[in-house]
Order: C-alpha cells, then sequence, then structure tokens
C-alpha cells in the first residue's frame, strides 16, 4: 500500500492496537506508522489523501473515517475520538485541521 512511504508493517501494527472503539490515540498512531519521523513533503503527502474533498482542510467527517485511509477494513473512530483529534488538531477554532495544523500535530 504504501501510504506516503509508511512501511506496511508498521501501519498494520499500528491499526492493530487500536480495533476497540475508544483505543485511537492520534499521537500514538502517528508514532507507530512513521509519520513523526517523516519529512514536510511526506506529512503533506499524507495531508490531502486524508482530505478526501480536497478542500484544503480535514474536517470532523473526514477524521471520523481517518484509519480508512490507512486500511479499507479499518473501523471508523467514535464520535468521542474524533471530537478529540479535531480538538487537538484545530488550533485556530474554525472547526477544521488545514495542513499546517496538522503538520504541527504530527511533529509535536
Amino acid at each position: 500500500m504504501s501510504f506516503a512511504g509508511l512501511n506496511d508493517a508498521d501501519v498494520a501494527a499500528a491499526l492493530a492496537a487500536c480495533t476497540a472503539a475508544d483505543s485511537f490515540n492520534h499521537k500514538a498512531f502517528f508514532a507507530k506508522v512513521g509519520l513523526a519521523s517523516k519529512s514536510s513533503d511526506d506529512v503533506k503527502k499524507a495531508f490531502y489523501v486524508i482530505d478526501q474533498d480536497k478542500s484544503g482542510f480535514i474536517e470532523e467527517d473526514e477524521l471520523k473515517l481517518f484509519l480508512q485511509n490507512f486500511s479499507a477494513s479499518a473501523r471508523a473512530l467514535t464520535d468521542a475520538e474524533t471530537k478529540a483529534f479535531l480538538a487537538d488538531g484545530d488550533k485556530d477554532g474554525d472547526g477544521m485541521i488545514g495542513v499546517d495544523e496538522f503538520a504541527a500535530m504530527i511533529k509535536g
């Protein structure tokens, strides 16, 4: 699959670690898949894959399906996980995560 140059085994392990409802932690997930160590360009590539509607922002409905960007069979995030993910990433309070906010969340 090679999502943004990530190792398939790392992605599989990260997905396996959050199969239970309310077990997803975006910081732990980013670290496990190796996204935190990728270049800014790779992080931006990942952002644009997750930004399904190509609006330039990741909205709540796109976050809910975040894991499915890595594997079509992955579960949707729960409402609580989605809201926590959005709250951590949305630094300007517009209800969406922009590319710079996404990069800061991964590198931070």
